[in-house]
């Protein structure tokens, strides 16, 4: 910190210099600055939260979203918009998309990684994004990629993911390098989203390890959910630490007491700051370990409107 003049003569600062002291030494100069003020940083959210009001009234929720504080989004596709559509109803209501979802295999006409990456790309940068995530593994065709006769999709995707091993792990890593390179040149950096069963043993190692050590730093970024960190019985603030500058966003997650560790999709969710994350521990130690992104987001069940609960969720953080 830098000392500025201030016309005070020798005997005045070393008056001042020491009720400063004292004042910081009794706590007498106030509280701190809640952690999102401090650091500048909005408070993001991942539109998955919203997504069936989203589907239904895009233009209303984005409203709602931004009069609940939110400034900055992370989408979960264009809910049948073309990105300058939807680019113009976010600059409508005054918000930014910095990040979108991608999937790692072509759902509908939103594209994805393993399809025309110079089309993505401009539909990304037409957003105002300049990050893409892959939400999620890119499942092998030899588990089957869909839901078998009189299974849901909820139960194809538990038994697909927790039936990957450490070679799919390392084709998934070396597909996120292959796309992050293709998209670096066209400026936008390619990230993977964790869920917990990433966290599930592959011999002495995880699929998350996998990921982190087969994956080029230079290339791609990682998007911790700390919820699913938690559901999976590890601590997501260690996680962070030990992952320092390879993890650059966040989703803001908070999960119930009643959440049994597990690494099969499984979690109790609620509201940010209603359930068992030590936020005031867990915010500082991601900013300090090189989080600079962060996005709301809650899984259903819902115990309300989603829009309430995101506006619960904005509240907490605000202040904490």
């Amino acid at each position: 910190m830098l000392l500025e003049r201030t016309g005070l003569d020798r005997r005045g600062f070393l008056v001042a210099g020491a009720a400063a002291m004292t004042a910081a030494a009794t706590g007498a100069s106030g509280a701190a600055k809640p952690f999102f003020a401090g650091k500048g940083l909005p408070i993001g959210i991942q539109l998955y939260t919203l997504g069936p009001d989203a589907a239904r009234d895009l233009d209303g929720t984005l409203a709602a979203v931004a009069a609940a504080g939110y400034k900055t989004v992370e989408l979960a596709g264009f809910y049948g918009k073309t990105p300058a559509q939807f680019r113009a109803a976010l600059d409508k209501v005054g918000l930014k998309a910095t990040s979108v979802h991608v999937q790692s295999r072509a759902m509908g006409p939103d594209g994805g990684l393993d399809g025309d990456l110079g089309k993505l790309a401009d539909s990304v940068l037409a957003v105002g994004a300049t990050q893409a995530v892959m939400p999620s593994p890119r499942i092998p065709e030899r588990l089957g990629l869909r839901p078998a006769s009189g299974e849901d999709i909820a139960g194809w995707l538990r038994r697909v993911l927790t039936a990957m091993n450490a070679d799919d792990w390392k084709e998934n890593a070396r597909f996120l390098n292959e796309k992050a390179a293709v998209l670096k040149k066209a400026g936008i950096r390619l990230g993977y989203h964790n869920h917990n069963f990433e966290f599930a043993p592959q011999g002495s190692t995880t699929g998350i390890e996998i990921l982190i050590k087969e994956t080029d730093p230079a290339l791609v970024t990682f998007e911790a959910d700390v919820g699913w960190i938690a559901a999976a019985g590890v601590d997501p603030a260690a996680f962070i630490r030990k992952h320092k500058g390879r993890v650059t966003m966040m989703h803001v997650k908070d999960l119930k007491a009643s959440t049994k560790p597990n690494f099969e999709l499984r979690m109790d969710p609620t509201e940010i700051g209603s359930g068992e994350i030590d936020w005031k521990t867990l915010l500082p130690a991601a900013y300090a370990a090189g989080v600079r992104h962060f996005y709301v987001e809650q899984e259903a069940p819902f115990e309300r409107p989603r829009i309430k609960a995101a506006k619960i969720s904005y509240d907490f953080l605000a202040k904490v």
